[in-house]
């Protein structure tokens, strides 16, 4: 009995030492985070592909690049090894490269942690709650990037959302009037993140011309390199043309460096001194900084290697349109499929075939460019789904 007492007494020490409390006093309650936490989506990164017994397994859900950095990168990464210290918190050295390779002024470049990254500071300085107590306005179309509306939320903004139109392009003149005095951001993402079209030099700079000129317009390039069409909006002459516009670019994509975090943002003066001020220090690891100098100096490398992927690309939706697939303009590095209902469906018989995809809701699937083998297996699947989508 003694024994038993004895046990029961240390479980309940033992429970009260995790806790913090006495037994039988009630837990205190959790702690809340800001009301906009629970309103806001939740980031769903691309998952791997569940291995299947005799099959290669693909990852296409995240639109990452799948060769590896050049072996003049790699070696800069091995070169690095005083990472007990901290790095130049302005990326001074590549920002010096880029002004460089881009032909516009260092003071003109903010780094950041991947393009998204270099986003956030440019919602941190600009838009937020204003001294009225009534949120700002971002403004961009949807479906696009799903960290949008999370990236503004957190910023203390209202997030206004324009249908991009059936064959996932923006809708720029729906956009234009839903502009109010309340809008500070407006992001135009080109080619637009899942559905593939980009933005033509025409239509943008009418759309810039449209709004007041204290609203800043961001041009999301995040896949610039793999841009092909003609006819494309070139982020930097607009910057050039106009002291609003801020274009975003990243290291992660054509450079095959998403795992270093290296992202950057271009815009005046009158605009970058404010977004050093917001700026994260340290955001681009000196590892990451050097990878990026070097991946630059071996650009014509890079090139050539995207050009693979472009090719791969256009081989798919070729093979797609063949086959009775209708599938919007694909400038990035992935594909979108419109199947509405049918999304959940096919994802899970992608993963079935080893493949993992990005599965938006009910709404289509974004698949990325992989290795060929992964792209065949792929047009495999749809040669062999019935539920197509109709032709635009």
């Amino acid at each position: 009995m003694t024994s038993a007492l004895n046990s029961r007494d240390g479980a309940e020490a033992a429970a009260v030492a995790v806790s913090g409390t006495e037994a039988g006093t009630p837990a205190p309650e959790a702690v809340d985070p800001r009301p906009v936490i629970n309103r806001l989506p939740k980031y769903a990164a691309g998952k791997p592909p569940a291995p299947i017994p005799g099959l290669q397994s693909y990852k296409l859900s995240s639109n990452e690049n799948p060769l590896p950095p050049l072996p003049a990168v790699l070696d800069a990464i091995a070169s690095q090894t005083a990472v007990n210290r901290y790095p130049d918190p302005v990326a001074s050295a590549l920002r010096a490269r880029l002004a460089d390779f881009l032909g516009v002024p260092a003071e003109d470049i903010v780094t950041g942690g991947g393009s998204l990254g270099a986003l956030n500071q440019l919602l941190a300085a600009f838009a937020g709650q204003g001294d009225d107590g009534v949120p700002d306005e971002v403004l961009y179309a949807w479906r696009s990037f799903e960290a949008y509306p999370i990236s503004v939320g957190l910023a203390g903004a209202k997030s206004v959302q324009i249908p991009v139109t059936r064959d996932g392009r923006h809708d720029l003149e729906a956009m234009a009037a839903a502009v109010t005095e309340r809008t500070r951001v407006v992001l135009l993402c080109t080619p637009n993140n899942p559905t593939g079209p980009v933005l033509r030099r025409e239509e943008t700079e009418r759309f810039i011309q449209s709004v007041p000129r204290d609203v800043l317009v961001v041009i999301d390039e995040a896949y610039q390199e793999f841009v092909r069409d003609e006819d494309a909006v070139d982020g930097l002459a607009m910057y050039r043309k106009y002291p609003n516009v801020v274009v975003l670019r990243t290291f992660s994509k054509a450079h095959g460096l998403a795992g270093l975090r290296v992202g950057y943002s271009i815009s005046r003066p009158e605009i970058t001194q404010h977004l050093r001020v917001a700026a994260v220090p340290f955001a681009v690891s000196t590892v990451g900084e050097h990878a990026a100098i070097a991946s630059l100096d071996h650009f014509a490398e890079v090139v050539e290697r995207v050009q693979t992927l472009v090719d791969e690309r256009d081989r798919v939706t070729a093979a797609l349109r063949e086959i009775g697939w209708s599938v919007p303009d694909a400038q990035g590095n992935f594909v979108w499929l419109d199947l509405g209902d049918a999304t959940q469906e096919f994802a899970v018989l992608a993963a079935t075939r080893a493949l993992s995809v990005r599965a938006f809701g009910n709404e289509g699937v974004r698949v990325s460019i992989g290795e060929p083998e992964a792209n065949s297996r792929f047009l495999e699947l749809c040669r062999s789904f019935t539920k197509a989508p109709m032709a635009y």
